[in-house]
């Protein structure tokens, strides 16, 4: 089966507390930030020493309990997102300005912006390659590669973010940073990569009022905002051969907080139109992402894949809940096109969500059982 698999995850998993301990003993940081060298008691060296025997162990787990999509948990990340985008010339994540309030519920964390002060250029070395190689090198199944979407580099930010002198047409930012993209896109695939994931969030977001009334201090109305999301996506994921480009989507997802709510209803159209990718994994683990009307505006040719197992808390919806979640979904969108994962990963910032190992293996190892019986396979 090509991917999505019929048991999917979002890519991030648990550090073990020996491997977050060597990040703060090297110098670098647990949250979501880029990571920061310097000072520590741990080399670079003895860190990734680390970091790779982590990886070795979490790839076995994912195989064992029956996944066929297997990353390396973003375990040399900080955050989903930050570490990489930062790794593109050019840019620099900083701390918020005024005129961008975006704070995570019960826990006060404001994700720091993309700023672009010099002309965008892909690394020597890539920006995720050495972590998909490493994956590649342990498993015969399916490695999947995480990105942060290139929407995160200027939708948040805005003009204000992107340096006139750098970039005194805008246009020509939108093309080199989709360019970026796509030079990664086909060194992975020409290193043997099949499977990317781009983890869009702002997708998510802008369904949110307070989303919307942020695009328009942006000076961008919340449907512009959408399609140059739309735009930059599908710059990005242009010429990709055979490679499967999933797009993943959430309401935020940090130390068990979120940060936005509201349905897919305001993005639906263009979400399933507009956005060349292959798949789409959808945030449905809660009240705030609405209901599954939205979905009948899914083309016959995608794979949705229903976020329905929570990572945010120990607790989720049963199994028979579960199971009759697929089937209100399969009412608008074909059981054969649809996939379940749960609605993020288990530890989009280093310090991972308020789960513990046992919780995270249980969640997973229900979606694998729940994908054999309901598709009669993972």
């Amino acid at each position: 089966m090509n991917p999505p698999f019929r048991a999917d995850h979002v890519g991030s998993f648990l550090r073990p507390e020996r491997l977050k301990d060597a990040r703060s003993r090297a110098g670098f940081e647990l949250d979501s930030t880029p990571r920061k060298e310097g000072g520590g008691a741990l080399s670079v060296d003895e860190l990734r020493k680390v970091e790779d025997e982590c990886i070795r162990e979490l790839v076995a787990f994912e195989e064992e309990i029956g996944l066929q999509s297997i990353t390396d948990g973003e375990y040399r990340r900080g955050s989903w997102a930050y570490d990489v985008a930062s790794r593109i010339e050019g840019v620099e994540m900083r701390p918020q300005a005024e005129s961008y309030d975006a704070t995570f519920a019960n826990t006060g964390f404001r994700p720091p912006l993309a700023h672009t002060d010099a002309k965008l250029k892909r690394p020597e070395g890539g920006l995720v390659l050495k972590e998909f190689e490493f994956v590649n090198a342990l498993t015969d199944r399916t490695p999947k590669v995480t990105m942060p979407s290139p929407s995160i580099v200027y939708v948040r930010g805005g003009r204000e973010t992107v340096s006139t002198e750098a970039y005194p047409d805008i246009e020509a930012f939108y093309e080199d940073l989709c360019a970026v993209y796509r030079a990664e896109i086909a060194g992975l695939a020409a290193a043997g990569c099949r499977y990317v994931q781009i983890d869009n969030t702002d997708a998510a977001l802008i369904c949110d009022p307070k989303f919307q009334q942020l695009a328009r201090n942006k000076g961008m109305e919340p449907e512009e905002q959408l399609r140059l999301q739309a735009r930059l996506v599908s710059g990005a994921t242009r010429d990709r051969g055979d490679v499967t480009v999933s797009m993943h989507m959430c309401r935020g997802n940090s130390a068990g907080a979120w940060l936005a709510e509201g349905s897919y209803d305001f993005i639906a159209d263009v979400l399933f139109n507009e956005f060349d990718v292959d798949a789409y994994f959808m945030e449905y683990d809660s009240p705030r992402a609405g209901d599954f009307q939205p979905l009948r505006l899914a083309p016959k040719d995608k794979v949705i894949v229903l976020g329905l197992v929570t990572t945010k808390t120990p607790e989720n919806d049963p199994r028979d809940v579960i199971l009759k979640r697929i089937d209100e979904a399969s009412k608008f969108v074909p059981l054969e096109n649809l996939a379940l994962s749960p609605q993020c990963g288990f530890a989009s910032a280093a310090r991972g969500n308020p789960v513990s190992f046992d919780d995270q293996r249980r969640k997973m190892e229900m979606i694998v059982g729940i994908a054999d019986e309901v598709w009669g396979s993972a």
